[in-house]
């Protein structure tokens, strides 16, 4: 979507962008896209970014935020929230981003302003495949993310720390978790996102008080340890 500044012939793009984190049991991870090689394309110079397109004129933002999703990388059905705007006059005006823009872009000089949403997934119900002008679609650990195109670090660094202050006050750790998980996973989780370790007797002392953390009459099965007992999130009793 183009919009014209008033008493000005210039445009200005709108855009959304998604962050998905995904944890997998073990890592905190983030969805990233890669460009799809062309003629014009070097393929050293491929990069990866954060799903996003335009805002088509006739949609609104969470609609496009979910068809971009679903366009670029197959999710559909998530927990999706806006979290912030990035209006930067030069965050796609660089060397390295205009080749990719101009291979898919008539204006590819155009200013964008990106409205930026992060979604969670657990990476047991989820596999994501590539479509559009997506390369590939593929889970990243967040402490491997490597320079990004656009100014989409930026964008990654303000979604952790705004899925930092919401994981306890909103309870959406549990987004991230089976349907059915261990204390052990839920801990692991928070400290993951946390950046801290937990102390476990306390961690779970506080846990057992919540009631929508509902303990299950099941262990794990196929483990080579002791089963733990399995518990699930029940959404209709957080207070």
């Amino acid at each position: 979507m183009y919009i014209s500044l008033m008493n000005s012939n210039s445009k200005i793009g709108v855009s959304v962008d998604c962050v998905v984190f995904g944890y997998d049991g073990s890592a905190l991870k983030v969805l990233l896209i890669e460009q799809k090689e062309s003629s014009e394309l070097d393929r050293t110079k491929v990069q990866k970014a954060l799903p996003g397109d335009l805002v088509n004129t006739e949609e609104g933002l969470d609609f496009c935020a979910k068809r971009v999703l679903k366009e670029l990388t197959s999710l559909e059905d998530i927990f999706l929230k806006q979290f912030h705007t990035f209006g930067d006059p030069n965050r796609v005006k660089g060397a390295k981003d205009q080749v990719w823009l101009n291979t898919y872009r008539e204006n590819p000089e155009t200013r964008v302003i990106t409205i930026a949403y992060y979604a969670l997934v657990s990476l047991h119900d989820y596999s994501p495949e590539p479509s559009s002008f997506a390369g590939k679609a593929q889970w990243i650990d967040l402490v491997s993310v490597p320079n990004l195109a656009f100014d989409h670090n930026n964008i990654l660094s303000f979604a952790i720390s705004t899925l930092r202050e919401q994981l306890e006050p909103y309870h959406i750790g549990f987004e991230l978790l089976p349907k059915k998980f261990t204390l052990s996973q839920l801990q692991h989780l928070h400290e993951l996102v946390l950046d801290k370790k937990l102390d476990k007797r306390n961690f779970r002392k506080n846990v057992k008080k919540m009631e929508h953390v509902v303990p299950l009459d099941e262990k794990q099965k196929g483990v080579l340890h002791k089963p733990a007992q399995l518990f699930t999130f029940n959404p209709e009793a957080v207070n």
